[in-house]
């Protein structure tokens, strides 16, 4: 699993026009997901996500985790996170999970971070074609895998 976090002060998901997910200060939680994947992949990164200290304390420094902000999560499946643009011109999606394994990996990890978070977790559609806005917040933007 590959997961690229990024802080926001705002964050939104539309598809056709209408907004399906939409988020206050917090991250934007971009989620790939390949055939190694399993449940114990899926909790560990949702505990990560929530916990990551990346958020700033009294004096800046990043030290607070979403927990401890209050901040919310919009997770966006995004299977191009595995795709391989090392030979050719066109990248490759092998390493990516067909969607009979990635759909329920995503749903799992949407209600295992919905476990840990005190509000619900926003999202897009898994494999819908999404206009995903953001306000990156410092800007802060980390890649996670596992």
């Amino acid at each position: 699993m590959r997961v690229v976090l990024q802080r926001v002060s705002e964050a939104s998901v539309r598809i056709g026009g209408e907004t399906v997910g939409a988020i206050g200060p917090g991250l934007v939680v971009l989620a790939g997901f390949h055939n190694g994947d399993d449940g114990d992949t899926v909790a560990w990164m949702a505990e990560k996500v929530a916990n990551l200290r990346i958020f700033g304390d009294d004096r800046g420094r990043m030290n607070r985790s979403l927990l401890d902000v209050g901040g919310e999560a919009l997770v966006v499946s995004q299977f191009t996170l595995y795709g391989d643009a090392r030979k050719g011109r066109r990248p490759s999606f092998i390493k990516a999970a067909r969607p009979e394994i990635a759909v329920p990996l995503y749903e799992a990890f949407v209600e295992a971070l919905g476990r840990i978070l005190p509000d619900p977790v926003q999202t897009g559609e898994f494999g819908a074609m999404m206009d995903v806005a953001l306000v990156n917040d410092g800007p802060v933007t980390l890649v996670i895998e596992r």
